[in-house]
């Protein structure tokens, strides 16, 4: 049966940027017992936000739209970055506020700089939209802003695609360096600059946060730190009139009630996120003595995951899929050279168990 699809989703394969650990659950028969591929936070929501869900479940909570301006929340986050919330636009996380972006930015043609291996959903949306992307490789498991901004200006890019923290490789850059590449974009092209791992940099500096660029974007979530993935929400801080571009064209529906109040309980809890943040760094710890005890190097992180070197793809492949029948769901790069690694998630002490006793079975 032919379905009359436009010209460009008939040209584009039928791919996912993920299969979902549900999926391979399915395929398995069974549960995983240390769910520790998917960089969610193995340490719950706020108690705060747990109890304004609870409080809020009722008709207000479930059965009324949500804020379309989210703008209690927005207040609150202007209030966190000392910016105005004609700087913030919110979102249902930062895959939807990417999205978005290509769609502000991007027409047919247009090209997107990005790194080889870095979130492949970045090259979804380009895919999706008409636009070409064009990639440089990692230099030393760190993307490369000197190969990004000559791709930019070679390419003569519509935008820059860069992570710090980077996903998959958990390493991060010195905010001078980024803030050189910012300065040397060239005319007409934007920096995409994703920090959904920002709260696990506290000891590392970061890019002093500024709003008056209208050639940067910084992307924020509540799905790592604040244990929120599955509420959708995120936000960008930008120039105001690029946030007034978001709103041209965003859902306005499309951030639940929920997950709005969950959100600005969570940014009321520092208490919370000091301890998430002294969990992720005990369990990067654990994961650092457990590689070096299996003889395996891995890479420092600024992430709530670290990278570990198995020697070569092949076996980091099989390993994968070994340990998805000892009950452990993970993920690896996919691009060599960085591909010979694995992506363990930092989870609770009871996953880490299981996955040091499944890793040693299987290695």
């Amino acid at each position: 049966m032919s379905i009359p699809f436009t010209q460009l989703v008939n040209s584009l394969p039928d791919t996912v940027p993920f299969v979902g650990p549900e999926t391979l659950e399915r395929i398995n028969g069974k549960p995983f017992k240390a769910r520790l591929g998917a960089n969610e936070s193995a340490f719950g929501i706020s108690p705060l936000a747990r109890q304004a869900i609870r409080d809020a479940a009722g008709i207000q909570g479930c059965s009324w739209y949500g804020d379309p301006e989210n703008h209690t929340l927005r207040s609150l986050l202007a209030e966190k970055h000392q910016i105005e919330m004609s700087n913030i636009c919110v979102d249902a996380g930062i895959d939807s506020l990417i999205g978005l972006t290509i769609r502000l930015f991007v027409e047919r043609g247009d090209t997107v700089v990005t790194s080889d291996g870095a979130y492949p959903t970045v090259n979804y949306h380009v895919s999706a939209s008409g636009g070409v992307i064009h990639k440089v490789p990692y230099k030393n498991n760190h993307e490369d802003p000197v190969a990004l901004l000559e791709a930019a200006k070679q390419q003569n890019a519509r935008l820059v695609y860069l992570a710090n923290p980077d996903n998959p490789m958990g390493t991060s850059l010195d905010a001078v360096v980024i803030q050189e590449l910012i300065d040397d974009l060239p005319k007409g092209c934007l920096l995409m600059l994703d920090e959904a791992y920002i709260e696990f940099m506290a000891h590392r500096p970061v890019l002093p946060l500024t709003v008056d660029s209208t050639q940067m974007i910084r992307f924020r979530t509540f799905s790592k730190a604040y244990g929120m993935a599955g509420m959708r929400i995120g936000y960008v801080l930008a120039h105001h009139d690029i946030v007034n571009g978001y709103n041209r064209i965003r859902n306005h529906f499309g951030v639940p009630r929920l997950s709005q109040i969950a959100a600005e309980a969570s940014l009321n809890d520092d208490g919370f996120l000091k301890k998430v943040q002294d969990c992720v760094d005990q369990g990067r710890q654990r994961i650092y003595q457990l590689a070096d005890t299996l003889g395996l190097n891995c890479i420092p992180s600024a992430t709530n995951f670290v990278t570990v070197d198995i020697g070569d793809s092949e076996r980091a492949v099989g390993l994968i899929h070994a340990l998805g029948k000892e009950g452990v769901f993970m993920r690896k790069p996919m691009v060599a050279p960085q591909n010979r690694y694995v992506r363990i998630g930092i989870g609770t002490e009871e996953e880490h168990e299981h996955l040091e006793s499944a890793l040693r079975k299987c290695l």
